[in-house]
């Protein structure tokens, strides 16, 4: 899209936020009480019309995610990312029953300026199994997995599809080791999804399933689709057979390059937690616990292999450090988010997203204010780095639900239109990155002093 039409529909955004610190009301930085002025521009009507993030961008724009240094970048101009997690859209949308949730939940994350939504491309061997077998397929399950993908179009959210489990949801590594075991392999463990040759020939021919797919509603190829964001390797590997990190080095190694074999459009992640291996001791200081460097992953190492575009770190200082809800929680996601931050810079050159953080509602002294405090505490420290060009490049929740669907609820759903104070503090930090993302556009018609104007606006340091 042009400059000027963009400069339009920046120019509008830009005034009402001018207007707001003039009133005092302020949008980026808070006067006074915080809650009542958050609540006082939702219920404005300039909110909904003008503060719609996905209005700063047009089919025009509908690009693919790409990366300069440790940027995302789509169309030339920066993509920080504010996203979430929903993983059974593909289960949900194989039911018409419930197929209306998926376009339920899309149009509510979209409404608070959420971008990206997280979700799997896998079910395997399951109920309502995609892959039944390997390289067998059912293909209304497919076709519902075309349907979650032109649904985000829709609302202009882009998807990281994940390709396989670590766990034995969804049938992940676990269900391979089955299939290898039923085709007549001596197989003792797991862990060979990673070193088998047959597991991963499966895996591969998966991968080529899924990239390759010409999706039935808009006949356009995966691998070509620039809803998609990128492509991960699996949910939270982890080798804890081989704690040296070789055997899953040399998988990720090998996929990695695999994935852009078949498709060098689309990024590509790994999918890992984060931990520390051997490779960094000196940063084995942050893992959460000392089991963390046992477990076969190694978070820089990982992220040297080649084909890999950006890091992904998950937070759950409550399964890691101790379940009751304590502020150690709050000093934990702060200093594990900028010890990677740091290392994304220093060591790997790329982005780095927090592809999960949240807090249970079981966890022993639960409350929201708590939840609030501690999204707003991801959302500060992605902030901080936004505002140096750093590598924190944006986070996603776990995990956006729909109202009806508290059955699949694992303590952590967040149900929007239920959570007014939650869907608040994602809306300001949605906004704060949108603009930020359309800040290359200044140049037309903008002088300096305007441009530092709202600068300062936009990284105040309040939240």
């Amino acid at each position: 899209m042009g400059t000027s039409k963009r400069c339009s529909i920046l120019l509008p955004l830009v005034f009402f936020i001018i207007f707001r610190e003039n009133s005092r009301t302020t949008v980026f930085g808070f006067t006074g009480n915080n809650e009542q002025k958050v609540e006082a521009m939702h219920d404005s009507p300039q909110f909904s019309s003008e503060l719609r993030v996905h209005d700063l961008e047009d089919d025009d724009d509908w690009q693919m995610v790409g990366k300069n240094g440790n940027q995302f970048v789509v169309n030339g101009q920066p993509f920080y990312v504010n996203g979430f997690n929903t993983y059974w859209l593909m289960v949900f949308a194989a039911d018409q029953s419930t197929r209306g949730k998926v376009s339920e939940l899309f149009q509510q994350a979209s409404s608070v300026g959420l971008t990206v939504c997280r979700t799997w491309a896998f079910n395997d061997g399951q109920w309502r199994a995609l892959q039944k077998s390997p390289s067998v397929y059912d293909e209304e399950v497919f076709k519902a997995l075309d349907f979650v993908v032109s649904e985000a179009k829709k609302y202009k959210i882009r998807l990281i599809l994940s390709l396989v489990n670590n766990w034995d949801a969804y049938g992940g590594k676990a269900q391979y080791v089955k299939w290898g075991k039923a085709a007549g392999l001596n197989l003792t463990s797991d862990d060979e999804f990673f070193s088998h040759p047959t597991l991963r020939s499966y895996y591969k021919a998966h991968v080529k399933a899924v990239l390759n797919r010409v999706n039935t509603l808009t006949n356009i190829t995966y691998k070509d689709d620039p809803t998609i964001f990128g492509w991960e390797l699996m949910n939270e590997p982890r080798c804890t057979s081989d704690p040296s990190g070789d055997t899953l080095q040399s998988w990720i190694s090998e996929m990695a390059v695999y994935v852009k074999s078949l498709d060098a459009k689309h990024l590509v992640e790994v999918g890992l937690e984060g931990f520390y291996g051997p490779s960094a001791p000196a940063r084995t200081q942050f893992n959460p616990n000392s089991y963390a460097t046992q477990v076969g992953t190694d978070f820089i190492r990982n992220h040297q292999a080649l084909g890999v575009d950006f890091a992904s770190v998950h937070i759950y200082a409550d399964s890691w450090i101790s379940q009751t809800i304590s502020d150690a929680h709050l000093q934990f996601t702060t200093s594990w988010m900028q010890a990677h931050i740091e290392d994304a810079e220093k060591y790997l050159g790329m982005p780095v997203i927090f592809s999960e953080f949240g807090v249970s509602t079981k966890d022993p002294g639960y409350n929201s204010t708590f939840r609030d405090t501690l999204i707003g505490t991801v959302y500060k420290t992605i902030l901080n780095s936004t505002k140096k060009g750093g590598s924190g490049a944006g986070s996603l929740l776990w995990q956006v639900f729909p109202d009806g669907t508290d059955y699949m609820d694992d303590g952590y759903a967040i149900v929007l239109p239920k959570s007014p104070s939650t869907s608040n503090i994602i809306s300001l930090h949605s906004t704060r990155l949108a603009i930020f993302n359309s800040m290359c556009s200044w140049k037309c018609h903008w002088g300096c002093k305007k441009k530092d104007a709202l600068e300062t606006l936009l990284y105040h340091d309040e939240l």
